[in-house]
């Protein structure tokens, strides 16, 4: 067997939960889609409301909001009351893992007025904003202005708290870094009812560097300012097509963006976004794009790609005619290529609606796309997510640039996902070391893509279902993602937590620092009032009197270990 061939695996056999899936189609159309589009006509209506009103009215309203939940957190009876939650219902997160530490006993504060732009300040470029406001509600008002975040995540309904509190990246993020790295000011309720406003540089920069990947465990986020760039019209986009074995494509995406004579920071040399596409273990696509003027998009020969259109092929699958038409240039208008994979939900879409890609569908119904993955996980069973947990994945591996050709070619031997979306970021090198950090030393090794103060790392997106489920053979989905999370702590890797985990306490702080997260816990009274990070992300149900023993537990056994050997 060499190196790339995938183990052979034995017929599984079908169980009623596979019709119910495959014919899941049914409850979208006709129940999802039509509630999704009322939800986010409503959402819109709001929005417009929420931007009729001056500045000044909604931060006075944020601030009678605040009094509010310090109000509310002060109500509870550590001694009687569970942790607190937000009062938002487990399946409207839009993460994939299970909420189950909601089942739990816990005490509710209730978030969901926080969704207003509070400013855009056009002089400090920066944008304060609330932790509900999403992807689409800020690029609609920002846009227009020619102003846009650093890091734009794809999706619309991505939320600016989620994306700090969790995971964010974007094609722009081998620039500025993942999505929490461009947040200058976080304005956080803390257990004991204080708002605070932490920066790198005031007296509480250490919880402004332990907040990301926290999951909103140390306090309740209820703005952030967050650094705006300049920007024009359109997007010139390059597609490059790319044809060789994993670790040629591996290669050919590094040189996409990442100059071979280490000029990293050359706007001449590195394009503003980049993503590739993998297809199958020989053919990808590179992108690269460039900020262009409503002037140059429109001159004479220069071709307009207006994919925001509802009829519009869907976006993975137009950029893969790259592989047969070769290299080619287009224009497309800033927002709607910020918003490409909105539609078809990258290629998940594809799965929940099998012709929903087809032109007589996108003509007539694509207006309604895409469904909300709130409601999509409203209106699945236990058993259905199970089958998903165990039969599909949706997972990010953040691995060190140079190590990506390794990863895509474990991908292919273990679960054989395609496609593959692959997207650079940086992760800075800090003054102190929060939960994800770059590798000791990387500064001395000089790796393409590498800088003296950031390492160059790799987002690889494998969101679909497997090979073997495809082919109709036996998966282990678990234990699928258990060799992943220890590929990851092996090659100094990263798996956000949105996604289901598998990771037990001691490899959960293997893969991530918990030094500064700790500490910050104890100093701001996060133990007893917020649930630890670990048991917030753990799969499956947490019982009262677990999440009370771990938070009793001197956390310290479980971190002390992280220097011995894995199991």
């Amino acid at each position: 067997m060499s190196d790339l061939d995938v183990p052979l695996r034995p017929k599984r056999k079908k169980v009623w939960v596979d019709y119910f899936v495959h014919f899941r189609w049914i409850v979208v159309i006709f129940v999802v889609l039509p509630i999704s589009f009322t939800l986010y006509f409503l959402t819109y209506l709001g929005d417009v409301r929420s931007e009729m009103k001056s500045f000044k009215q909604r931060q006075k309203e944020h601030d009678e909001n605040v009094e509010k939940v310090v109000k509310r957190l002060k109500q509870r009876n550590p001694k009687k009351d569970g942790l607190v939650c937000t009062a938002r219902k487990p399946w409207i997160a839009v993460g994939m893992r299970n909420v189950d530490y909601k089942r739990a006993r816990h005490f509710e504060v209730d978030l969901s007025a926080f969704r207003n732009i509070l400013e855009i300040d056009k002089e400090r470029m920066i944008a304060k904003v609330e932790p509900l406001v999403n992807m689409g509600q800020i690029t609609r008002v920002t846009v227009p202005m020619n102003l846009s975040l650093a890091v734009v995540a794809e999706l619309d309904d991505l939320t600016v708290g989620g994306l700090i509190n969790g995971y964010g990246i974007e094609g722009s993020a081998h620039i500025y870094g993942l999505f929490s790295d461009t947040v200058v000011a976080y304005e956080i309720i803390l257990a004991d009812g204080r708002v605070v406003r932490a920066t790198k540089d005031n007296e509480y920069s250490d919880l402004f560097y332990a907040i990301p990947w926290s999951q909103g465990t140390l306090g309740l986020l209820v703005s952030a300012e967050i650094k705006l760039i300049h920007i024009k019209e359109y997007m010139k986009l390059t597609y490059q097509p790319v044809v060789g074995n994993l670790k040629e494509v591996a290669q050919a995406y590094i040189d996409s963006f990442a100059p071979r004579d280490g000029d990293q920071d050359n706007p001449e040399k590195v394009p503003d976004f980049v993503e590739t596409m993998l297809y199958n273990p020989t053919e990808a696509v590179c992108m690269t794009g460039k900020y262009a003027s409503k002037e140059e998009a429109k001159k004479k020969g220069n071709v307009i790609n207006n994919i925001g259109w509802w009829f519009k092929p869907w976006f993975y699958q137009y950029a893969q005619t790259a592989l047969k038409r070769g290299k080619f240039v287009e224009y497309i208008p800033t927002r709607e290529y910020y918003h490409r994979h909105t539609r078809c939900l990258y290629w998940e879409g594809k799965l929940i609606l099998p012709f929903g890609d087809q032109f007589w569908f996108r003509f007539l119904f694509g207006w309604l796309m895409p469904p909300k993955v709130s409601l999509l996980k409203a209106t699945q069973g236990e058993a259905i997510r199970n089958y998903y947990h165990e039969n599909h994945v949706i997972q990010d591996m953040l691995v060190p640039l140079y190590k990506v050709g390794d990863a895509l070619e474990w991908l292919h031997r273990e679960m054989e996902v395609y496609p593959i979306w692959m997207c650079p970021h940086r992760i800075y090198k800090l003054p102190v070391k929060p939960q994800i950090y770059p590798e000791p030393g990387f500064e001395l090794q000089r790796r393409q893509g590498d800088t003296q103060y950031a390492q160059m790392y790799t987002d690889i997106g494998i969101y679909y279902a497997p090979g073997p489920i495809l082919r109709g053979e036996a998966f282990d989905g678990a234990e699928a993602v258990r060799k992943m999370e220890n590929w990851l702590i092996e090659n100094n890797g990263f798996q956000p937590q949105y996604a289901v985990s598998e990771l037990s306490e001691k490899n959960f702080w293997r893969m991530f620092d918990a030094e500064l997260y700790e500490q910050a816990r104890k100093k701001y009274g996060a133990v007893g009032t917020f649930m630890s990070v670990y048991y917030k992300c753990k799969k499956g149900r947490k019982t009262e009197k677990e999440v009370q023993e771990a938070e009793q537990a001197h956390l310290e056994t479980a971190y002390a270990e992280v220097d011995q050997p894995m199991d």
